[in-house]
């Protein structure tokens, strides 16, 4: 596996700093303070701002114990945008450093979304397009096949949507300033709709997790910070989706974005890969690939140790979750089998744990 040279992967990190300074001073102007609000025991921040008619427009910021927000909001100032810098970054990495842009119609969707407050809303880019960003998250060059895609796929914790108390524009609103011909895919209740296509075929998902109650199985859940979209529940995505981190999607100026950890991607693909149906081999068969991958790039830029930390947690889960371990496990290639047991071995020593093996 080839890796990134050092200067791009430094290049890439000041992208992405500068992407999430310029996030916070658009959505953060100095015309308006930032103040601290107490909701069901816990702090957070929010921020006001006059909203043209004589009245305050509150948006929410973060939790007051999340030491970004905290020393964002004790030193705000606004800042120049340095955007011709930044687009200059990211078409040297592109043109230069080996590393893959977003393609142009989900580059520019997910700077529409994180412009409108996506991901200041905790919602966090999943599937294929944030496996495409662990490149520079991880300082390796992904395979193009492992990367290309048609979808873009969005998740919010329930429980999140429903108390940040704010909320996106319109979802279709916002996808139409970007190509009018996305429309709501048609569900038995206009009002269910999670997911959203354009005249190419190019969808928009959205997905939560799963509460685990038989009356909210397989029912579109109603997502107030979404826009007037609701989210399918998904089996698995809480443990996808805890603790994400920043990372950059390679578009325009750079897109400073929500991802899941990618120990927590890798053994996620494995399980969703084992509850494929026959009908979904090709899907299958780029879930295991992507894990693969991530086993070998986590075991040469030394990281096992967040790979066994990741598939202990959800081998402790039961039977259920070893089960779908051991599924997705069977159908890598032995190569690839190879790397994840590397992996999981020196992780094992390093956290000083014995690891169950899913062999």
């Amino acid at each position: 596996m080839r890796h990134i040279d050092l200067t791009y992967q430094t290049m890439l990190a000041e992208i992405g700093q500068r992407a999430l300074d310029d996030a916070w001073t658009r959505d953060f102007p100095p015309t308006g303070r930032f103040v601290k609000v107490k909701v069901k025991e816990r702090d957070y921040w929010y921020f006001d701002q006059p909203d043209g008619e004589g009245g305050q427009a509150r948006k929410y910021v973060g939790r007051a114990e999340d030491p970004e927000v905290a020393r964002r909001v004790h030193d705000f100032s606004r800042t120049k945008s340095d955007y011709r810098t930044r687009r200059r970054l990211v078409s040297s990495l592109t043109r230069d450093g080996g590393l893959q842009a977003a393609d142009p119609t989900s580059g520019a969707i997910i700077e529409a979304l994180a412009a409108a407050g996506l991901f200041r809303l905790r919602a966090v880019l999943v599937g294929t397009l944030a496996f495409g960003t662990y490149s520079g998250l991880l300082g390796v060059r992904l395979p193009s096949a492992a990367i290309m895609t048609a979808d873009a796929d969005f998740a919010q914790d329930y429980a999140v949507s429903a108390e940040v108390m704010d909320s996106l524009p319109p979802i279709l609103e916002l996808l139409q300033g970007v190509d009018p011909t996305f429309r709501a895919v048609p569900t038995l209740a206009a009002a269910d709709t999670t997911a959203f296509v354009n005249q190419q075929g190019y969808r928009v998902e959205f997905l939560t997790t799963n509460r685990g109650k038989d009356e909210y199985l397989d029912k579109p859940a109603a997502m107030p910070a979404l826009g007037g979209a609701r989210a399918q529940p998904l089996r698995f995505m809480d443990f996808l989706i805890r603790e994400p981190v920043r990372a950059v999607l390679l578009h325009g100026a750079g897109v400073s974005v929500l991802v899941p950890n990618p120990a927590r991607y890798a053994i996620h693909k494995l399980i969703v890969a084992s509850r494929r149906h026959a009908d979904s081999v090709l899907k299958r068969d780029k879930d295991v690939m992507q894990a693969g991958i991530l086993a070998e790039a986590m075991l040469e830029t030394r990281r096992s140790a967040d790979l066994a930390i990741a598939y202990s947690e959800a081998w402790e889960r039961g039977s259920a979750w070893q089960d779908a371990i051991r599924g997705g496990v069977a159908t890598l290639s032995d190569e690839n089998k190879s790397f994840l047991r590397q992996c999981l071995e020196t992780g094992g020593q390093e956290i000083g744990e014995r690891v169950v093996l899913p062999f």
